[in-house]
This record gives C-alpha cells, structure tokens and sequence, in this order.
C-alpha cells in the first residue's frame, strides 16, 4: 500500500524562505575586526543571500561547483552558507588554522572554483595562491578598506542582482557543501553533505531534547564556522528564527563575556579550550558580568571535565555535553538528564552529565570489541559505531579509507566508549590514545578529566610511554595555574580515590603549554613524539 503523502525535496531554499517570511525583524549581530557591532536583520539576511545567489549565477557558477569561504563567524559568512547552496552550488568552508600547504592541497582536491575571503584574512590567501587556481576571489570587505586590485569587491559582487532570483531546481540529495577533516594522521578526509542531511540534521539539533532552539533564544556559535559546518548551528539558528550574535575573530574570554551580556545570549556553542578560559575569567572577576541565568553552553570537540560543568553551575550557566564528527555533520549525542535521573544524587547527576549523551533521534548507536558488539552495561568497552540520515558513508574520493566503515555499514569513529543500560554514551578514549598495561586498558581521557580536578591544574593530557615490564604506562602533562603549584606526590595523592590504583601516572611533567591542532584537542601525537625517549626510574 502506498501513502498518500506529498513528495517534498528537503532542501536549502525551504529554510531561507522560512527565515525571511516569518522572521524579518529578528536581529543577526557580528562584531567587526575593529570590536564594532554590526547589525542587520534577518530580512536584510534574506534579500543579500538570494542577491548573492544571483551573482554567482551571473558568474557562471553551475550546479555542483564548489564555493570556498576563508571566514570568521560573521554575517557575510552566514550569507554564503545559503545563497550558494540556494544556487546549487557547494559551500567549502576552509579551516583558516590550518596550515596553508593543507589548505593549498584541500582546495585543489575539492576542485573549488570560486572563493569568497574576508579581507583580513587575505594574508592566508597570498599565502596559498601560487598554489591554487581560483577563477574569482570575491573579498568581503569587513574593515571598509578599499579591496586589492584584481579581486572582486564582496558588495559590488552583489549589488549587480536585480532582486528577481529564481532558486533552480534542486534534487534533496544533491551535495550542498563540504568540510575536511582535521584529523592528526595522514591527508585531510572530505566529507559532502547533501540538502537532505542537513535540513534533517536541523530539526533533530532543534529538538528539545538535542540542542533545544526556537526563535526565544539569542545564539551565539563561538564553534567556527569554518570548522564542521560551525556543528550546524547557522543553519538550525536561521530555520528556527534565533536571534543571532556572531563574534567575529574576537574568541578571548573577555570579548566573548561582553558580547554574552550586552546581546543577552541564552545559549552558545564551543570546544573545552574556550570554557576553560572563560570560566577562569568569570573566577577571577565574579562580579563583573551579568549574563542570562541558565545560559547554555554546549561544549564538543572534546571532552569536558566533571570540574568545569560543576565550575560554571556555581555561576548559574549550564554546560551541555554533546558529541559529534565532521563524520556525522556532527551531532550525535546529547547529554541531558531523563527525568528520573533528576531524582539521583549532586554527584550522579554530575557523572551522568559528564557523559557524551543519549542518540539524537535518527541515530543509531553501538559499541564493538575484539568479540562484537558489546552489552549496554556501562562498564564493557568498544569502538562507537554509528550510522543515520546525516552520517557520512564514504569520503570524497578516497577509496582507500573504506575501512573506516563496518562491512554492514556503521561508522568506525575511532572513539572508545561504554553505553550504559540508559544508553548514555561514555567516551573513554581514542584507539590510538589508549594505554594498554600489563594486558589491561587504562583510559587517558578519565586520568585527564579527574587531574582537571585539582585546584591547581589548567590542563593535563596523559600518553602512553613505553615500559620494559608493563608494555606501556601513563606519563602525564600538566599545566598549572596561573601563581599555584603542586607535586608529582600531590597529584597522585588526589588522583587516588578516583581511580584504579595501578592507572595512576608513573610520571609528572610539567609543561607551559599543551600542543593542539587546529581544532584545540590535544595532539598528543606530538607529546608521545617528545617523550618517546623516556627513562623510566
């Protein structure tokens, strides 16, 4: 029996219309390189995405074509996240952290043709250029300085539509733009989402349950949007009609608490590295700024320790775990309480939050070891596998990673997890960060979140070092405080109650700073190369 409902293609074009119908008089704030806000509406959004559309139509740009952005978070960007797709073209967000040889080789096996560029940032550019072969850079213009002879003027670029853009026709399936991987081994892996994947993943981000967004709130993405899409939130923002504040290349603590407070955000988006920062500001000037009560922070990237969550509950701000890969567009899990679980202890309410979260709708989730697929029990580990509507099924060409998925189909994230009889998902490493000594499995993400516990501790990463007995034991790397300090013998004493003992580290050092990539997760490719040498006592 067939049903009798309509066959409507979930594409781009719906969400924009949406936005520009329903929500015209909606703010969207970005703060300018000079720390000026700029301010327009969400009319204004609509009428320059549909006119950017029709300049790259009248450019030539054919159904397919990849459009590259080098942008921060600001309203230009925002633009080029709908009018190319609107006009069937590719939008190719380009991680400006990177370094430019990997954004050169990104660029050329994408196959980008265009490429739109924020004027301050058109150093990177000069930097890639012999290397590349863009038919036209159109340079957004964000400090009023009058654009480089030879490259196209952002504003001119789209003053010359006449207003009358018709969408073409688009097929849901269709690729509506792309990301590279950032990942610390081999070559950056593309991954192209279609129109369809994105606007589901829209609505299940907007769930309650997920990320929780209506037209009430005011959203600020610190997350990049040249990073995973900006983990979908320009695109669930405008469908939903939130208010949006953009901050710009301005991601200091202070900039990002003053634009909390004078733009009212209720929630907001970033990696571990950012609260961190945040939270030590807020510390050491309680009293200076007055942000929304309950204020939701959802923190991804990495994990984030107990102690932060519980550091920004005594401010009342709200951290929101979640987990996500350029992979899976990227939501995946979400960290919120059931219920029931609301009735448990401070301490078990606190565990439960600290967790990656239940599956978002339309995700399915499991865990496989060396023997398959493990129980939900919360204790049995294996590598989280994951399939649904917007995860990647293959990346752009490039065969030879097959591998990276089940011979029925799952994902291989590469993330080490338990999934309790709840279905809270727990993340305990990496494969390639686990320490496995004497035969048994020693997780550096919960040595790492229980150090972040002591009041003297910044950060710490903890690597595998090779031992001549135990095959492998923990060393770890600590950032202290600012003015504190603390002993080898001090940190194991804490670090005792919370773990098993023979996971204690063997060794303490202490460091300046902790390498990242270009997405601030710890690389510790790069500490296990720095101490490959170690002597052990």
């Amino acid at each position: 029996m067939q049903s009798t409902m309509m066959d409507f293609p979930l594409t781009l074009p719906h969400l924009l219309e949406r936005a520009g119908r329903l929500f015209g008089p909606q703010e969207i704030v970005t703060r300018l390189p000079d720390r000026s806000l700029h301010r327009y509406t969400y009319a204004d959004f609509y009428r320059r995405s549909r006119a950017l559309a029709e300049a790259l139509q009248k450019a030539g740009l054919q159904k397919g074509d990849r459009v590259a952005t080098l942008s921060w978070n600001t309203y230009a960007h925002l633009e080029a996240y709908f009018g190319i797709p609107a006009v069937g073209g590719v939008l190719h967000t380009l991680n400006l952290r990177l370094h430019p040889s990997d954004i050169a080789y990104i660029v050329n096996h994408a196959e980008d043709r265009f490429l739109i560029v924020d004027d301050v940032l058109l150093k990177l550019y000069e930097a890639i250029k012999e290397h590349v072969k863009f038919e036209k850079v159109i340079v957004v213009p964000l400090t009023g300085q009058p654009v480089p002879e030879g490259l196209t003027d952002y504003e001119a670029f789209i003053a010359q539509a006449s207003g009358d853009f018709q969408y073409p026709e688009l097929d849901e399936r269709e690729a509506l733009g792309m990301c590279y991987t950032s990942g610390t081994t081999g070559k950056p892996k593309g991954v192209v989402y279609s129109h369809r994947s994105t606007v589901l993943h829209s609505l299940g981000s907007a769930l309650p349950d997920a990320l929780n967004l209506s037209a009430q709130d005011v959203l600020c993405p610190v997350v990049p949007m040249f990073h995973v899409m900006a983990w979908g939130l320009p695109f669930t923002g405008v469908m939903t009609g939130a208010k949006l504040v953009l901050p710009g290349p301005h991601l200091d603590p202070v900039s990002l608490l003053e634009l909390y407070e004078g733009e009212a955000v209720t929630k907001t988006a970033g990696v571990p590295t950012i609260w961190l920062g945040v939270l030590q500001t807020l510390q050491k000037e309680p009293e200076r700024f007055k942000l929304v009560k309950g204020m939701e922070m959802v923190v991804g990237g990495s994990a984030a320790p107990e102690a932060l969550i519980r550091g920004f509950d005594r401010f009342g701000l709200k951290v929101l775990h979640a987990w996500g890969m350029t992979e899976t567009s990227p939501l995946g899990t979400t960290s919120r309480l059931k219920p029931h679980l609301k009735r448990l202890s401070p301490d078990e309410q606190y565990a439960y939050r600290a967790t990656q979260g239940i599956p978002t709708p339309l995700v399915e989730v499991r865990a496989v070891g060396e023997k398959g697929v493990v129980p939900w029990d919360g204790k049995s580990m294996g590598e989280l596998e994951v399939r649904g509507p917007w995860v990647a099924s293959s990346y752009y060409k490039l065969d030879s990673e097959q591998g990276k998925w089940s011979e029925d189909g799952w994902f291989r994230t590469g993330d080490v997890v338990t999934i309790d009889p709840e279905g809270y998902v727990k993340i305990t490493d990496r494969t390639k960060d686990l320490i496995k000594s004497g035969g048994e499995w020693i997780s550096s993400l919960d040595l790492e979140n229980a150090l972040m516990g002591h009041p003297a501790v910044k950060e710490a990463a903890v690597i595998a070092i090779p031992h001549p007995k135990w095959a492998e034991r923990p060393l770890a790397a600590v950032v202290l405080k600012e003015g504190m300090s603390a002993t080898p013998e001090e940190l194991r004493a804490f670090l005792e109650p919370k773990v098993a003992k023979w996971w204690l580290p063997d060794a303490f050092v202490f460091v300046d700073e902790i390498p990242r990539t270009s997405t601030g997760k710890f690389l510790k490719a790069q500490l296990r190369e720095q101490y490959k040498n170690w002597q052990w006592e």
